[in-house]
């Protein structure tokens, strides 16, 4: 599955590098612990977080993942924002849970 698909599936609302969403996903990731998510995600990964700050993409850039989606309506920060365009990191954003949303991906992936 392409993050086009995903963002279309979930009505996912793209915050920044629309022009990225024909990555491949390999699975997803939800955690909000940083060091968590360094630890435990894999490349091509879609990571699924309430966590708003630009920390996230320091560390989505670092596990080489598809993207990032923030749940719970929360907005990423604006330097947020500016540091995944610069990275080419894909940032979404759904009034979903992460349990909603890795629920939703687990079914598309596993069709």
């Amino acid at each position: 599955m392409v993050l086009a698909s995903l963002v279309e599936q979930l009505n996912l609302t793209v915050r920044c590098c629309g022009e990225r969403l024909d990555q491949n996903i390999s699975g997803g990731y939800v955690g909000d612990l940083l060091s968590d998510v360094i630890a435990h995600s894999d490349r091509g990964n879609v990571w699924i977080t309430r966590q708003s700050h630009h920390n996230i993409v320091a560390v989505a850039e670092l596990k080489e993942h598809a993207g990032i989606i923030v749940v719970l309506g929360r907005n990423p920060e604006d330097e947020t924002v500016k540091r995944a365009e610069e990275a080419g990191i894909p940032i979404l954003t759904t009034e979903l849970t992460g349990f909603e949303v890795a629920g939703k991906l687990y079914e598309f992936l596993h069709r």
